[in-house]
């Protein structure tokens, strides 16, 4: 049966203070949300953002605190991001959020309804200078919703699918920790020294090419077609092979915490140019991943408008290399924990695409 969102629970917008003070924002406080905290997001719980916002803060915006349970749906910038509030949250003004009646629509079932809408919402948007959601047309948007019984049923294919995927998705964050925590202490100097990363780098970018979206309907298949934060898509093609290290060039660059925004990719995918493409020389990829992530990289940033991180300045970056001797010390304890986290991806890889057929089966 057709509904429109309004009928089936209520729509909430988000809101930002009036003034950006850096005072509003803390480690410890409401959670709260933006777009780009589920810009690479692929669990379906989420609890808070990078960074939450004071009492203060929360009082001079419009926004509301939200229910656990609650579906977040980023409105704005880019649109169609999808999650479910694993707790009380706020999100700014990038979201029309949606509280569900749960007598009419069961919170997981809407999440998947709302996550196949994705680029049904980005035809309704409007706007000259960014494309946004309107709070009226989400409340008039019309989704299927079938009967709860049959809403339950559904859920018992997909619900062990994404949990698998989420727990695949936590067992490599533990791992790549304990990876980090390895070479953060076997290279406590890295960050200083006479050399450059530049040496240790292979950079691949003169081989991307961009595909504009209607190239990609045209060649839609099972390769990833990586954009600077995320899968952007899934085509027929690849040019590269093998595991690389993407480093975002422009558009969202840094976190937070100014640490460069990086995908370890392995297997058959195509880039686009909004990533640098790289790979060890001389060291293994691993080792210049985790060098990353280690290393802010918020002075190396030009660009008011669109921010950007240049392969020359990149190179520039000084570092103290390891010794012939460390980097097998440093295979020998990391090896194994990449093949793991390698393993771990790939199962979620295949479970993502039948969780997908059921998708397509079902919404």
């Amino acid at each position: 049966m057709k509904y429109k969102l309004s009928e089936i629970g209520k729509i909430v917008g988000g809101g930002t203070p009036s003034s950006k003070h850096e005072e509003y924002y803390t480690p410890n406080g409401i959670p709260w949300l933006t777009p780009k905290d589920l810009s690479n997001y692929t669990n379906m719980y989420i609890s808070r953002g990078a960074r939450d916002i004071t009492e203060e803060g929360f009082k001079k915006s419009s926004a509301k605190l939200l229910p656990a349970k609650s579906i977040l749906v980023s409105s704005r910038a880019p649109i169609g991001y999808v999650a479910i509030a694993n707790n009380s949250i706020s999100t700014n003004q990038g979201f029309k959020s949606i509280v569900p009646n749960t007598d009419i629509v069961i919170p997981e079932y809407l999440y998947f309804v709302m996550k196949k809408s994705k680029a049904a919402l980005e035809q309704v948007s409007s706007g000259s200078t960014f494309k946004e959601v309107s709070t009226k047309v989400m409340s008039n948007f019309e989704v299927d919703i079938p009967s709860i019984e049959v809403q339950r049923k559904i859920l018992t294919y997909l619900m062990p699918i994404s949990q698998k995927i989420e727990l695949n998705k936590r067992i490599n964050d533990n791992l790549l920790d304990v990876a980090q925590l390895i070479f953060n202490s076997m290279f406590p100097n890295v960050n200083y020294g006479t050399q450059t990363i530049g040496e240790l780098t292979k950079n691949f970018d003169k081989f991307r090419k961009p595909l504009s979206k209607k190239q990609r309907i045209e060649i839609q298949g099972n390769y990833r077609y990586i954009g600077a934060t995320s899968v952007n898509d899934y085509i027929s093609k690849y040019n590269f092979d093998g595991i690389y290290l993407l480093l975002a060039e422009d558009g969202s660059v840094q976190d937070n915490n100014g640490f460069p925004i990086l995908q370890y990719v392995f297997g058959k995918f195509w880039p686009n140019n909004h990533t640098h493409v790289l790979q060890g020389n001389n060291i293994s990829t691993e080792w210049l991943y985790l060098f990353f992530r280690q290393h802010k990289v918020s002075e190396l940033v030009t660009g008011a408008v669109q921010p950007k991180i240049s392969q020359s300045n990149l190179n520039k970056i000084s570092i103290t290399a390891p010794t012939e001797e460390e980097k097998e010390i440093f295979s020998t304890r990391t090896d194994n924990i990449f093949s793991l986290i390698r393993q771990n991806e790939l199962q979620s890889t295949k479970l993502l695409m039948l969780k997908n057929l059921l998708l397509s089966k079902y919404f």
